[in-house]
């Protein structure tokens, strides 16, 4: 939940929506509507063929 991020990060509560609905949109979470709160999980597939992608364009420029 967003309240619960806000709590632990040092930034606005519009900040940390803002880059939840990004996260979303691209598919790293998903939200899942409970009442007048959204909960936020990770999307764990996507979020491995990101890691994957990324893996191999920092292999590709010899970094890391």
């Amino acid at each position: 939940m967003v309240g619960s991020l806000v709590d632990q990060l040092p930034l606005a509560q519009a900040t940390v929506s803002q880059h939840l609905k990004e996260l979303k949109r691209v598919g790293l979470i998903d939200g899942e509507i409970d009442g007048p709160k959204i909960c936020y999980c990770v999307n764990n597939k996507n979020l491995a063929k990101a890691k994957a992608a990324l893996d191999k364009m920092f292999s590709k420029i010899g970094c890391c």
